[in-house]
Order: structure tokens, then sequence, then C-alpha cells
């Protein structure tokens, strides 16, 4: 079973869009009618659904320090491109299992 993503608001829509023609699980925080969640709830959503949370807000490397219970892949946005950031998630998608995630926080460009 490959790793499957939720991508957060911050995470740009041509992301998800190249994902998707990579044949990469994923499903958005719009998708899901969870945009205006707080970070501390994305993170829950993304748990319940048994997903990898993507995002580049800088409000989470906080967050994960002191909440780990699930993977994170964590971009800086000023530090990766669109075809680099979806180069790599399809490569942690394709390569990595759900429990290779947890506990973990990924930073990109890898």
């Amino acid at each position: 079973m490959a790793a499957a993503f939720y991508l957060d608001q911050h995470v740009p829509a041509a992301v998800a869009r190249g994902l998707r023609l990579r044949h990469v699980g994923l499903i958005t925080a719009f998708e899901d009618g969870n945009a205006a969640l707080d970070d501390e709830s994305l993170l829950e959503r993304a748990a319940a659904l048994k997903r990898t949370l993507v995002t580049q807000d800088e409000d989470f490397l906080a967050i994960a320090s002191t909440w780990q219970a699930d993977g994170r892949v964590y971009a800086h946005q000023l530090r990766i491109g669109i075809g680099r950031f979806i180069s790599d998630l399809e490569l942690i998608a394709k390569t990595c299992e759900p429990p290779q995630m947890r506990n973990h926080v990924e930073h990109l460009p890898l």
C-alpha cells in the first residue's frame, strides 16, 4: 500500500494536479471541506484519514515538534518549485509505506 497524502490549503493546486497525473493518491483540505480548519485540526483530520499531511505552512514545524502521531511532509515555499515538489512527493508516495511516515517529518526538496 503506497503512502497517500492530505494536502493542506497552503499547497498550490498545481501540485495536486501534477500528482494526480502521476496517479498519486491524495485529497486536499479544500475537497474535504476543511480548508478553514486550524493547524491542529488539520493534523487530526489527516491522521483520521490515515494520510500523510503535506504543507508549506511554517507554523507546522513548531506543532510537529510536539505533536508526533502521523507523518508529515514540509516544503518551504521559497525553496522548492512546483515540478520538484511534485517529483519528490511522487517518490515518497511510490516508495514509502504508511508506517514509514509515522512519527516522521520529511523536509522537501529531498
